[in-house]
């Protein structure tokens, strides 16, 4: 599988996940877009430092645009790109936080870690 296709089916396995398994329903959600908006705008910088600065290289064949040595560094916008990277970064981005905050809400939901506690594990009680 290309690097496309495996961003563009992590993206549909997460909303799948969040929408019909888990039923949490962030991407319904208004504060879900306004915070993953925050996160796009950071993501664009790390991105496009790692790739701008040649840190991270893509396979031409792997990605949509082209990834030529004698084309130089990468655009920041074009040829599939986006502040360097290839768009399908911002894919990859999506699913892993959809899927990160939509089990995060999952997990609230059972009651897991939903009010912190102090001192030891609970189940290593000390025998005092």
């Amino acid at each position: 599988m290309t690097y496309t296709q495996l961003a563009v089916t992590g993206v549909v396995i997460a909303v799948l996940l969040d929408l019909f398994v888990f039923r949490t329903r962030l991407v319904t959600r208004k504060a879900f877009w306004v915070s993953y908006a925050i996160i796009f705008f950071f993501q664009l910088i790390t991105n496009g430092m790692f790739t701008g600065f040649g840190i991270v290289k893509y396979d031409g064949d792997a990605i949509v645009g082209s990834t030529s040595p004698e084309q130089g560094a990468p655009p920041f916008i074009g040829d599939g790109r986006i502040s360097f990277a290839p768009f399908e970064d911002l894919l990859f981005g999506f699913a892993l936080i959809l899927l990160s905050l939509s089990l995060w809400v999952l997990f609230g939901r059972w009651g897991i870690s939903r009010t912190p506690i102090a001192g030891p594990p609970m189940w290593r009680k000390e025998n005092g």
